[in-house]
């Protein structure tokens, strides 16, 4: 009888463990989770638009992190791409004044304030990040990005919210 007494201590002590490691996993999950949602990889490619071109940022994130993934196929020099946050009021006197920074600023005006984020320009294979503090972006504000690459303005934006 006792034999079977161990048995049954050695499975409750089993099944405790097992428990905690799952609770605990769901918490690493749930934490993961957090982390995913302050962060996006847009594509870019030589058909001049950015996918997704609609960003949702939580505002419980601290931080937001975007990431361009250029997979067109051309030279840079005729289809180079770079992500830049403005707020839609702002968007033509930014795309003017990135397109006349030129290449080697890669095409933003560095001193511009209505910047509030910005990658480098990238080419065919290439990747770029721009990390920007979610508390200088309101939710009532509409936000906007684009590529500022010569006569890309145009047609490459997007829309980005808080909420």
């Amino acid at each position: 009888m006792q034999q079977y007494g161990n048995l049954f201590n050695r499975s409750l002590k089993m099944y405790r463990a097992i428990t905690i490691i799952f609770f605990l996993s769901l918490l690493s999950m749930a934490s993961a989770a957090s982390a995913n949602e302050c962060a996006i990889t847009l594509q870019t490619n030589d058909a001049l638009r950015f996918l997704p071109s609609h960003i949702v940022v939580p505002k419980r994130c601290k931080d937001f992190t975007v990431t361009l993934a250029h997979t067109g196929h051309l030279p840079a020099l005729a289809m180079s791409h770079n992500w830049v946050l403005t707020k839609k009021s702002d968007l033509d006197g930014v795309a003017r004044t990135g397109m006349a920074a030129g290449p080697a600023e890669h095409h933003v005006d560095q001193s511009d304030k209505r910047v509030i984020a910005h990658t480098k320009l990238i080419g065919t294979g290439e990747t770029a990040s721009v990390t920007f503090s979610v508390s200088q972006l309101t939710a009532s504000e509409t936000y906007v990005f684009l590529c500022t690459f010569a006569g890309h303005s145009p047609i490459m934006r997007g829309t980005l919210v808080v909420e």
